[in-house]
């Protein structure tokens, strides 16, 4: 009894580290989103990693990146946060998105700390689970 509580609380106080991340990682992604509703690319591009705003360099064209390349992103009916992910080193928060058209999207965004703060490192589209054959 007493090896299978310590076993418990041991697990509670590893994970806390992931959770104090889950509340500041989720707000990121859906500050995000929101800036992205109202076609503030500016305010969305303060959410990109160094990385991306290098490889994109203006909100601009950043935005045009979004509004073509993920259409799920830009103007989403529904986002539902899902689990917060250790993968190789990387965290990366799994995301439920439905679109305009009501079809249902997973993506994973990669998130990176900097000095300031959570920023979005990558997105990866996933195969789409909500399909039937």
């Amino acid at each position: 009894m007493r090896n299978g509580l310590f076993a418990a609380c041991l697990a509670a106080v590893l994970a806390l580290p992931a959770l104090a991340q889950d509340e500041p990682i989720r707000k990121t992604i859906q500050s995000q989103i929101d800036a992205f509703q109202v076609d503030d690319f500016t305010r969305a591009f303060t959410y990109a990693s160094p990385t991306i705003k290098e490889m994109f360099g203006t909100p601009e064209n950043f935005g045009a990146m979004v509004r073509n390349g993920y259409p799920m992103v830009y103007r989403p009916a529904d986002v539902q946060m899902m689990e917060l992910r250790e993968v190789a080193g990387n965290l990366w928060q799994r995301v439920r998105i439905t679109d305009q058209a009501g079809a249902g999207w997973y993506l994973d965004y990669m998130m990176v700390e900097t000095a300031g703060g959570w920023q979005i490192n990558a997105v990866q589209i996933l195969p789409a689970p909500d399909v039937g054959a």
